[in-house]
């Protein structure tokens, strides 16, 4: 068994007109969206890294650095897509991933269904192997004064020979 633990931060800035607010590939109704060289979308981020941790990779960074062109705008499902590859072309299994999202703001609880489903889609694992959760700054530091949104993820990788 392998554990990783992927961690992302993104900050606000203003006018949702520039692109839409994306959290676990769920387009979520808010006022401000989040700057990014792809979509920006944190939990995916952080799930995407989370893997390649659990698999002793280069982070995602390394793998889609935010200095090629062809990264801009880019949906973040691709990055997590390419992680689940490489753990069943190493004939390693998911067995379950964990995920937090840190937001002041906007509330998350009428997505987070939603969101476990798009990851659950993606890993091809059930959605009851996927927990996602979301909690707030508590007007406390810069999630709190709502200047980013941060999301901490951790994957159990299972070996799974065939």
């Amino acid at each position: 068994m392998r554990i990783g633990l992927g961690h992302d931060t993104h900050r606000f800035e203003e006018g949702s007109a520039q692109r839409p607010l994306i959290l676990g590939g769920v387009e979520v109704p808010f006022r401000r969206s989040l700057v990014g060289h792809s979509d920006a979308d944190v939990l995916f981020h952080a799930l995407t890294d989370a893997i390649l941790g659990a698999l002793g990779e280069r982070d995602i960074g390394e793998i889609f650095p935010d200095t090629a062109e062809e990264n801009r705008g880019r949906d973040s499902a691709e990055f997590l897509k390419y992680a689940a590859d490489l753990v069943y072309k190493r004939e390693w299994r998911i067995e379950n991933v964990d995920a937090v999202i840190f937001a002041q703001a906007p509330k998350l609880g009428p997505y987070k269904e939603q969101m476990k489903v798009n990851i659950a889609r993606i890993l091809e694992i059930p959605p009851e192997s996927v927990g996602v959760k979301a909690k707030t700054g508590e007007k406390v530091g810069f999630i709190g004064r709502e200047e980013a949104i941060s999301a901490e993820a951790v994957v159990l990788l299972e070996n799974n020979p065939r």
